[in-house]
């Protein structure tokens, strides 16, 4: 069946400017060969000369147009649909999935389970591969795509299917010897559940997965979040610092064994487990180039370190020295750290007050810590008659990406109505946190 993908936009000053191409019109073959959806569109766009068939919105006949272009330039279409196909959803039911554990009410896409290999390489979601078909896994292989991000929970057929509660999902396991032996790059997840993956399981999947080295590049070791929304679901219990301790001592133990055989650690814990521990966070060199950040691996690390390189570059004598008191909005878990960083920005500047609030999540529960998960009425709720000060600053993870829009819908305009006070948005690294802190003393 023949698939057209209508186009929404051209961009200005693109090879596909120049032709007579308007929105509406509909891609109909590129390099005389269909278009299943981005995959195909991107490979077959590399090439230096490209054919085009195009279908006018006029109801005419199809145009053929031919491109010279540099290689890999983008052809400056624009299309309805990213994919230029529909999502697709997970088909698995996952006992650690955090979807199920969302509250009613809350925006239609924060429901919608996508277990999309395509999103691996736009997005750099991970995926189970139990939604991927063979025709998916041999495009991949035929395109050369790089990375592929897994979630593997564990190497273990049986349990992965318990876990996944999908009888498909050990067998899908099999794709990753196909990647490994085409020369796909990979990078794999662990989504830590206690007393379930946990132990002797991880060592286990540690020892398998390292056979797949170095195409698969690193693997991150995450803890399942358990929200207070979880009725009928698999009954799981949060890892204590004693469990946490454990896992680091099997996770430090063959990063030892794997970078004296390979030069990589390979495997790599969560900021998370650190701080459960009350273990001090590894040096920049341990997290191999960080590529892990996404899972929140290394990320506090990067930001210290960040954090001291721009501090050291503050020359107090070149500021204007006067009073400046703001606020600054975490999550549970960073507080300690974003609390010593504000201690020592205001050490070097004595007229710059920051107060610092760690906001318990009410909204998920107790047990969720992190800062990407507040919501505007939790924020509301225990900030209003405190110390604000000018600019109340929140993470930029605090965000649906692109917009002003926080968890629960709440949008900045109301967040700063309610309090009374001008918010800004810190990116991630240490250097945006201190020259945005830090305002008209840098003037």
């Amino acid at each position: 069946m023949e698939k057209l993908h209508c186009i929404s936009g051209v961009l200005q000053g693109s090879p596909a400017a120049a032709l007579d191409i308007a929105p509406g019109d509909q891609l109909v073959q590129l390099n005389r060969e269909p278009v299943e959806d981005i995959f195909d569109y991107q490979f077959l766009m590399e090439d230096t000369s490209v054919d085009l068939l195009i279908r006018k919105a006029d109801g005419g006949a199809d145009v053929s147009f031919h491109v010279e272009k540099e290689e890999g330039e983008d052809l400056g279409l624009l299309f309805e649909n990213d994919f230029m196909d529909s999502y697709r959803s997970c088909s698995n039911q996952c006992i650690f999935c955090f979807i199920d554990q969302n509250p009613p009410g809350m925006r239609d896409t924060l429901y919608f389970k996508d277990d999309d290999s395509r999103l691996s390489f736009l997005q750099g979601n991970y995926v189970t591969l139990t939604n991927m078909s063979d025709h998916d896994v041999e495009r991949i292989i035929r395109y050369r795509l790089s990375p592929i991000n897994i979630s593997f929970q564990t190497t273990e057929p049986e349990l992965r299917c318990k876990m996944l509660h999908n009888r498909f999902a050990g067998k899908a396991l099999e794709k990753v010897k196909r990647f490994y032996d085409a020369g796909i790059t990979m990078n794999g997840q662990i989504v830590l559940c206690k007393g379930v993956n946990d132990g002797e399981h991880l060592d286990q999947s540690i020892r398998d997965l390292s056979a797949y080295l170095p195409n698969l590049e690193s693997v991150s070791v995450v803890p399942v979040g358990i929200t207070k929304h979880r009725d009928g679901l698999y009954p799981l219990e949060p890892f204590t610092a004693e469990d946490a301790a454990k896992i680091l001592k099997t996770v430090h133990t063959w990063q030892e064994k794997l970078y004296a055989q390979y030069g990589t650690h390979f495997i790599h814990a969560s900021d998370e487990f650190y701080l459960l521990a009350g273990e001090p966070l590894p040096e920049a060199d341990t997290y191999d180039g960080y590529l892990q950040l996404e899972n929140g691996v290394g990320m506090l690390r990067l930001l210290l370190d960040e954090f001291s390189e721009a501090l050291e570059e503050i020359r107090p004598k070149r500021f204007i020295f006067r009073k400046r008191e703001v606020s600054v909005v975490t999550g549970e878990l960073a507080y300690p750290h974003i609390q010593m960083l504000c201690a020592r920005l205001m050490e070097k500047l004595p007229k710059l007050t920051i107060h610092v609030y760690a906001i318990r999540n009410d909204f998920f529960g107790e047990h969720i810590t992190v800062s990407g998960l507040l919501t505007g009425q939790d924020i509301v709720a225990q900030l209003c008659g405190k110390e604000l000060g000018t600019t109340m600053f929140l993470p930029v993870n605090i965000l649906k990406s692109g917009t002003d829009l926080l968890l629960d819908d709440m949008r900045l305009g109301e967040l700063e109505r309610t309090l009374q006070v001008k918010t800004d948005i810190v990116k991630s690294s240490g250097r945006d946190f201190v020259y945005q802190i830090c305002g008209d003393f840098l003037r």
